[in-house]
């Protein structure tokens, strides 16, 4: 079994008579995409400041890729990229000057540099953007330049603490298509954000609430414990709804008669119950099959709510 790239125990973090992190105990797996989730205000970014070494916890140990970050906080930064909530890009200078400021912070220069930003900018879409000074650039342009610069030295994981906000749902689309890419790649994302519905992007999501851990799971498998589950409408010749109801039974689906058809209501989508709305589907081309999915902002708040009443 392969070891947590990031392993938090006991994580604790007091201001004072505050708890702003409170117990946190969480492990993330090699090569994907963490969602940290909670309101602002909840401890998310205090934690990814502990984790990354910037904030010293009241209690509790942290090992990120293989580095005790409480005994050596320094050493755990030449693993690492990250992206704070306001993007680390320097006024008053160029895009380009910030590339080579970061290139030589991380030991990159000349052919280097130039073959690593070649790549970057290209794929970031940041190629006419390199002569205009950072605070001229827009939002979206700022967003993408701070991503690419934080995987400039190629580390193995990213930290990004509130990536997406105020972009616009185009640049928030574009931004995780770039996450996505860096995954893909092997790297590890660890990604806060209070866009509920960015944990569908994830393979793990974790619900914090008053520094507090609440939920901790894969997006199915919050939505398989807190969710009335998948609604799914089929429109249906009146001839069509005895097999299909007989089809169906077959699932662990449940099913209603409608006026119109048929009603199924499902935990997950597995594949029997998949390949047999396909069948459903395929057999009549006026068959019209509507699948809706619980959205997270509904299982939030059902989270909420149920530890909310936990004693």
């Amino acid at each position: 079994m392969t070891a947590p790239i990031i392993r938090a125990v006991g994580l604790t973090k007091r201001f004072g008579d505050f708890t702003a992190v409170d117990g946190l105990s969480i492990a993330v797996e090699p090569g994907s995409i963490f969602a940290f989730l909670g309101a602002n205000g909840s401890g998310k970014s205090t934690t990814i400041r502990m984790l990354i070494g910037l904030l010293r916890p009241s209690a509790g140990t942290i090992d990120v890729d293989g580095v005790d970050v409480i005994r050596h906080p320094r050493r755990v930064r030449d693993h690492i990229g990250y992206m704070g909530q306001k993007v680390s890009l320097y006024q008053g200078l160029s895009l380009r000057e910030n590339v080579e400021f970061y290139g030589g912070l991380y030991g990159l220069s000349g052919a280097d540099l130039e073959r690593r930003w070649g790549a970057l900018r290209e794929r970031f879409a940041l190629t006419d953007a390199q002569a205009d000074k950072v605070e001229d650039l827009p939002a979206g342009a700022r967003q993408r330049a701070g991503l690419a610069l934080s995987t400039l030295h190629q580390p193995r994981l990213l930290f990004l603490d509130e990536p997406t906000a105020g972009v616009d749902v185009h640049n928030r689309d574009l931004f995780w298509e770039l996450i996505h890419d860096e995954a893909a790649a092997g790297v590890t994302v660890f990604v806060s954000t209070h866009f509920l519905e960015e944990a569908d992007h994830c393979d793990w999501v974790c619900f914090i609430d008053r520094g507090r851990l609440i939920a901790n799971a894969s997006p199915e498998g919050l939505r398989q414990r807190y969710s009335g589950g998948y609604q799914i409408k089929l429109t249906l010749a009146p001839e069509q709804r005895l097999p299909a109801a007989h089809a169906l039974a077959g699932t662990a689906a449940r099913v209603a008669a409608t006026d119109a058809g048929l009603q199924v209501t499902a935990a997950i989508l597995e594949p029997h119950l998949l390949a047999v709305l396909n069948r459903i589907g395929g057999e009549s081309a006026d068959a019209q099959i509507q699948i809706t999915q619980p959205p997270m902002t509904d299982i939030f708040r059902r989270v909420l709510q149920e530890a909310g009443e936990a004693p």
